[in-house]
C-alpha cells in the first residue's frame, strides 16, 4: 500500500460537510417534497430585470465589467450599501463597506481575522450552521449562549468574561434567525448590546433575512446601538438572487484594512460583472417594489404552513409562528429523534433538516427546521401532512415499546 505524500493541515480535520447540502442531494430524488434547504423561491428571481441589466452593462461598460476590479468592491454599489444600512440606523461611509462573495465569505473573513486557536467565540443556542462551519477551521472554542424565544439572554453575555475569558466576539442573528425564525425585540436588543459592552465582547451581526418581514419591520439593528463594537453582514441573496454570490461587510474603520487584506488573499475581488449588474438592477429603487412582492408570497406560505402544522402534527410538538424570514423551528415530543426519523420521512416523500447540526454544544435531537418558501401552499399542506403521519407512527411505536 502506497503511503500518501500529502500531509494535511490540522485545521482540515475540523472541516465537515454541511448536513444541509448532504440532505439536498437526497431531495433530488423524484417525488420528494423538500422543506430542507434555506433556498429562496426561484419564482421571485427578477429574470427580466437582470437580463436588461446584463445588456446595459455589456453595452456601456463591457471592458470594465470583464476586467479585474477593486478588492473593496464596485464604488457605486458600496455607496448604495452605505445608504441602505443608514435606514437601519448604521451611520457608515462607503469606505467601511467591503463587497464579498456572499455573506458566507464575510463569515470566513471575520473568522480569519478574529479567531485564534483556543480563543472563545460566543454563539446563540442554536445558531446558523454555516457560521459554525466558517469559524471552526480557525480553531476557536465555542461558547454557547443560553437563549430563549427572543434570542440570547443578556445574562449569558454578561457572564462571558467569567465563563469564556477573552471572548473574541458574539455572533448574533437578531432578525428571523436561521434556524429558529425568532426575532429580538427592541428591549432585548438594547439589553444584549448593553451586556456586550459591559463584558467587552464585540458583536458580529448577521442579517440576511431582515428585509423579509411580514407585518412590521424589525427594530433597530444591533450595530446601530454600538457602531464601534459591531461588524454588520448583509446579503443580496434573499432579496434578489443567490446566484450572483453578493454580500457585504460593514466594519469599523480599525478593522477594515485587515478585512480587505484577507479578502485580497482569498480571491482578489468579488466578480466585477456581477456587482455592476446588481447595481444596475437596484440603483433606481427596484427593491422597493420587488421585496414587498417577496414578503407577500412568503407570508402566504408561512400562513399555509402554520395552518398545516396545527392540523397534522401530533400533540406534544412545539413551535412558534415566525414574523418573517423563511423557517419554522419544530421541537418534537419526548422520545423522538429528528435525525433518526429523517430516513422514514424521506421514504414518505418529505425532507427536513434535523436541528442537531445547529448547536455548537449539547444538541437538542428533538428539533428540526422546515422551510416554507420554495413550495406552494398546496404542496406545503401535503408535505406537512406526510410529516405528521411519520411522527404519529413514530409516537405510536415509542408508546408501544415503553408500555409495561
Amino acid at each position: 500500500m502506497n503511503r500518501s505524500p500529502w500531509t494535511q493541515a490540522r485545521r482540515a480535520a475540523r472541516m465537515n460537510p454541511s448536513i444541509i447540502r448532504e440532505i439536498l442531494k437526497v431531495t433530488e430524488k423524484p417525488g420528494i417534497l423538500s422543506m430542507a434547504g434555506g433556498l429562496p423561491s426561484a419564482d421571485t428571481f427578477p429574470v427580466d430585470a437582470i437580463k436588461t441589466a446584463c445588456d446595459r452593462v455589456l453595452t456601456n461598460n463591457a471592458k470594465e465589467a470583464l476586467q479585474y476590479a477593486a478588492s473593496e468592491g464596485f464604488a457605486p454599489l458600496r455607496e448604495w450599501v452605505a445608504a441602505k444600512v443608514a435606514t437601519l440606523g448604521i451611520n457608515a461611509s462607503p469606505d467601511q463597506v467591503l463587497i464579498t462573495s456572499g455573506s458566507q465569505q464575510g463569515l470566513d473573513l471575520v473568522g480569519k481575522l478574529l479567531c485564534d486557536s483556543g480563543a472563545p467565540v460566543a454563539v446563540e443556542t442554536p445558531t446558523y450552521l454555516g457560521a459554525l462551519q466558517a469559524f471552526t477551521p480557525y480553531e476557536p472554542i465555542f461558547a454557547s449562549l443560553a437563549s430563549d424565544d427572543q434570542g440570547p439572554l443578556p445574562s449569558a453575555i454578561e457572564a462571558l468574561p467569567h465563563d469564556a475569558p477573552g471572548t473574541r466576539f458574539a455572533y448574533l442573528l437578531p432578525n428571523y434567525q436561521n434556524p429558529t425564525g425568532r426575532v429580538m425585540s427592541l428591549e432585548r436588543r438594547q439589553a444584549v448590546v448593553a451586556a456586550a459592552r459591559k463584558a467587552g465582547v464585540p458583536i458580529v451581526e448577521d442579517n440576511p433575512y431582515g428585509d423579509l418581514w411580514f407585518d412590521q419591520a424589525p427594530p433597530a439593528s444591533l450595530s446601530s446601538l454600538w457602531p464601534e463594537g459591531s461588524i454588520y453582514l448583509g446579503s443580496f441573496s434573499k432579496v434578489l438572487t443567490p446566484g450572483f454570490r453578493l454580500g457585504y461587510i460593514v466594519a469599523p474603520t480599525e478593522l477594515y484594512p485587515k478585512l480587505l487584506q484577507a479578502k485580497q488573499a482569498a480571491d482578489l475581488h468579488t466578480p466585477g460583472f456581477n456587482q455592476r449588474v446588481v447595481h444596475e438592477v437596484i440603483k433606481g429603487g427596484f427593491l422597493d417594489e420587488h421585496v414587498p412582492k417577496i414578503r407577500a408570497r412568503y407570508k402566504a406560505n408561512r400562513d399555509a404552513m402554520a395552518k398545516a402544522l396545527e392540523t397534522a402534527l401530533p400533540p406534544g410538538c412545539e413551535w412558534q409562528t415566525p414574523e418573517g424570514g423563511m423557517f419554522f423551528w419544530i421541537r418534537l415530543p419526548e422520545g423522538l429523534d429528528a435525525m433518526a426519523l429523517l430516513p422514514r420521512a424521506v421514504d414518505a416523500g418529505i425532507a427536513y433538516v434535523p436541528g442537531a447540526a445547529f448547536y455548537a454544544h449539547q444538541p437538542d435531537t428533538r428539533t428540526l427546521r422546515l422551510s416554507f418558501v420554495t413550495l406552494t401552499p398546496d404542496l406545503i399542506a401535503e408535505g406537512v401532512d406526510k410529516l405528521g403521519r411519520v411522527l404519529h407512527e413514530a409516537l405510536a411505536l415509542t408508546t408501544a415499546e415503553t408500555a409495561p
